[in-house]
């Protein structure tokens, strides 16, 4: 008789709105036995997480102790992260006006900040002056600092801007991320990576220590 064979895949980061974990909840399961698939994925994590919003650094070797108590004879195959982190966050639901009012403040905040760095940027390399060099060279009159150089210039700036973002108004010009999907995605790499690695250099009573004070 073959022995069944789960395979557990988890991700770096998990996200739960609730204090009672599931494996399904934070792993992908799969087992050409349905029957254990489907019990394995309502097996709860025990204390997973604790009563307060926050990141926990799970290993995985505690989600297999929790599949193997249920099924002792079952071979268990991990094909995601050895360590990995539970981030717990209750449910909100901010009201409309708050939402609005966050987007209003970020939109504005964001339009003068860059506007403000783009000023400073043509101060700083004298854009004036060299665009009133290159009119005067090719005209021979002086200019007035409203010709068609500016023109150009405010237009291939913001077009610029557009292509480099990849994004305007919701929408993408290509399938690429963003490059600003991709340094988010860094951070956030680099945020879970020195988590965990942290988690590996503190005391098993201090971590102990620490469960129970957030669970309680």
């Amino acid at each position: 008789m073959t022995q069944d064979t789960i395979y557990l895949k988890i991700e770096q980061n998990v996200g739960v709105h609730t204090n009672k974990v599931y494996l399904r909840d934070i792993a992908q399961i799969t087992c050409s036995n349905k029957s254990i698939e489907n019990k394995a994925k309502v097996l709860q994590l025990p204390d997973a997480v604790g009563n307060k919003a926050g990141r926990y650094v799970k290993s995985v070797m505690e989600v297999i102790e929790c599949i193997q108590k249920e099924f002792p004879d079952l071979d268990i195959n991990n094909i995601g992260e050895a360590d990995f982190i539970i981030t717990y966050e209750k449910e909100k639901q901010p009201g409309t006006v708050t939402s609005w009012l966050k987007t209003v403040c970020i939109s504005v905040l964001s339009f003068f900040g860059a506007a403000f760095s783009i000023m400073t940027f043509n101060n700083d390399v004298d854009v004036t002056g060299l665009f009133g060099q290159v009119y005067k060279l090719f005209t021979g009159r002086t200019s007035d600092g409203f010709t068609v150089l500016e023109l150009m210039y405010s237009i291939g700036l913001g077009l610029g801007i557009m292509i480099f973002f990849n994004h305007f108004a919701g929408k993408k010009f290509t399938e690429d991320p963003t490059p600003m999907e991709v340094q988010m995605r860094t951070y956030e790499d680099d945020v879970n990576s020195t988590i965990i690695e942290a988690s590996r250099h503190v005391p098993i009573k201090e971590k102990k220590s620490r469960q129970r004070q957030k669970g309680g």
